[in-house]
């Protein structure tokens, strides 16, 4: 190992931790520990405020490395514009990619767009259509806000953060922790593998043959925004109402909220 020549160099090579990092790396002093959760409280809290009137919500899940001219960031786009249409607030991760392209079709219906973004050691800048971010430091409070707001789950085209974010929904769904909330995958030839994986779990008696009907999965965008409409708008009797008016002083007012670093 070479070690740099001069201070500011060493110092170049010394990286922040990241809070996640802190937090999950073991035990610290009872001190650091109550810290900690209190940094987590906070970050919770700003997001709470910040996100209290955006009204009832989809959220969309996808890749950020699908940018402008693929066939999935179009179809983005489309499910971001439609989502509007139908009365929901599009909420993503935030990010580039087709959670840029959800947030963006969204606009382009002027409809209601927000992102619950996260810091990262390489920072990841939140895209450039959105009402609203809130920009937490760990993944699991994130996580939080992407499902509390939501009547519903749309999964585009994505990697391993898309698979992590889908099973959590269908994990809480399956287990009643919330309610039975419609989780649309967009993309048939993409998600067969894994509709295939799933039917195995089922022969296997890992997963019941119940579950497989937890999830629409289509090309179809007007199969699933009737399947939306039915299982969500008409299901939990959500109606358009008048905007409560935010507090500025309670946070739930303005554009873009950090958490501390």
């Amino acid at each position: 190992m070479t070690l740099p020549s001069d201070r500011s160099s060493f110092e170049a090579h010394v990286k922040t931790p990241h809070p996640d990092q802190v937090m999950l790396e073991g035990p610290h002093s009872r001190g650091k520990e109550l810290w900690l959760v209190l940094r987590a409280v906070h970050d919770f809290i700003r997001g709470f405020r910040a996100l209290h009137f955006v009204g009832p919500c989809v959220t969309v899940f996808g890749s950020a490395r699908f940018r402008e001219g693929h066939p999935y960031y179009t179809l983005g786009q489309e499910v971001g514009h439609r989502l509007s249409e139908l009365g929901f607030t599009v909420m993503t991760g935030g990010g580039p990619g087709l959670m840029e392209a959800a947030n963006r079709g969204a606009k382009s219906a002027g409809g209601r767009s927000v992102g619950c973004n996260i810091r990262l050691p390489v920072e990841q800048q939140p895209n450039p259509y959105l009402d609203r971010t809130v920009i937490c430091q760990h993944f699991f409070v994130r996580k939080v806000l992407l499902f509390k707001y939501s009547y519903a789950f749309v999964a585009l085209p994505g990697g391993i953060g898309t698979m992590d974010e889908l099973f959590e929904a269908l994990t809480l769904i399956q287990t009643k922790k919330i309610e039975h909330f419609p989780v649309v995958l967009f993309g048939q030839s993409y998600w067969e593998p894994l509709v295939e994986q799933l039917r195995q779990m089922a022969a296997n008696g890992t997963i019941a043959a119940d579950d497989l009907r937890l999830m629409l999965v289509t090309d179809d965008v007007n199969q699933a925004m009737q399947h939306l409409n039915v299982n969500a708008i008409e299901h939990f009797g959500l109606r358009r109402r008048r905007e409560p008016k935010p507090s500025r002083w309670l946070g739930e007012d303005g554009g873009r909220v950090a958490a501390n670093p």
